[in-house]
């Protein structure tokens, strides 16, 4: 990124590092030095990501990273990379976007459904959530790279819902493993019975997390895949097994970690404390409030998602 950075700098006729002047000097690049442009910031961004294969650094990160780091590095961090490719590369380089942009989305896809299927063999429950960020990540990846109005508006609200939910899903891993000191899915259960608060919260988490409709995930998920099966039906068909998957591991999380009969690691856990509360509800307000009236975030970001199509002269967005 920073070499690409320093080429478009030499390539200003003052030599500014003005972004504006960088969008004008690389529309007018050809088209080899495009799409050399194109690889630079995208390795850069996909590793930022991450996306399918430059994921490997994740899962290991975020389970040996305190529960604190994680969530920075999972609800803002990581939406630098998704914002790097629409502040930079779609307005850079259009036309190396058009002629690279069926790849990015191909890698995204494989990401999505590799990282679902290893997801629900995860037997630590921190683990599991990262590879979840994996495919929920390469979804927002594959709907921007397409380059449709539904599917970059989906893109934007689903990288705001993205954050707040995965920020609550780890803090309920920080509450599990304060209370029981395993995150082990086979050394939990029956948690439902001594924590009727902590299990409501835990529930509306995960229903937004698989997209359930009036929930947060929902409106930039369906937004994604309207615009990524106007881009290919097959490439939608493909990432939307991703649903089916996702109920999987999530359900299947919830399962063992609440239901069942208590044990001993279970039985005296704590329902939330005060404190606890005062962070897990304006989650939770926030999850209802995107999922039964997300126009208070889409009309936000409309402006700049009409200019952005504009520029990069995409024929996908619906009028």
């Amino acid at each position: 990124m920073l070499i690409a950075i320093i080429y478009l700098y030499l390539q200003t006729p003052n030599g500014s590092f003005d972004i504006n002047q960088f969008y004008a000097v690389g529309s007018s690049l050809s088209s080899t030095d495009q799409a050399l442009v194109f690889f630079a910031f995208f390795l850069a961004f996909a590793i930022k990501m991450p996306i399918f294969p430059f994921h490997t650094w994740q899962p290991d990160t975020y389970t040996v990273t305190p529960v604190q780091g994680t969530m920075l590095l999972s609800g803002i961090m990581l939406k630098m990379g998704i914002y790097g490719v629409i502040r930079w590369i779609l307005p850079l380089v259009p036309e190396a976007v058009h002629t690279y942009g069926m790849p990015a989305i191909i890698l995204s896809v494989i990401g999505i459904i590799y990282a679902s299927i290893i997801a629900i063999k995860q037997k630590d429950f921190k683990r599991l959530i990262a590879y979840v960020s994996i495919a929920h990540v390469g979804l927002i990846a594959a709907g921007i790279f397409t380059l449709g109005e539904e599917s970059l508006q989906g893109g934007i609200i689903q990288m705001l819902s993205h954050g707040i939910n995965v920020v609550g899903l780890f803090f309920v891993i920080d509450v599990l493993f304060d209370r029981t000191k395993t995150l082990e899915l086979s050394s939990l259960g029956g948690i439902r019975n001594v924590a009727p608060f902590f299990t409501v919260t835990f529930i509306i988490l995960l229903f937004s997390s698989i997209a359930l409709p009036f929930t947060g995930g929902f409106p930039g998920e369906f937004l994604l895949f309207v615009g990524i099966f106007q881009y290919n039906p097959w490439i939608a068909a493909v990432a939307g097994v991703s649903i089916i998957l996702g109920a999987v591991y999530m359900l299947s999380s919830f399962q063992k970690i609440m239901l069942g009969e208590t044990n001993n690691l279970t039985s005296g856990f704590t329902d939330l404390f005060t404190s606890e509360k005062l962070v897990l509800i304006p989650i939770i307000i926030l999850i209802f409030w995107m999922g039964i009236y997300p126009e208070t975030f889409l009309e936000i970001s409309e402006p700049a998602v009409k200019a952005l199509i504009k520029g990069t002269g995409t024929s996908l967005s619906l009028k």
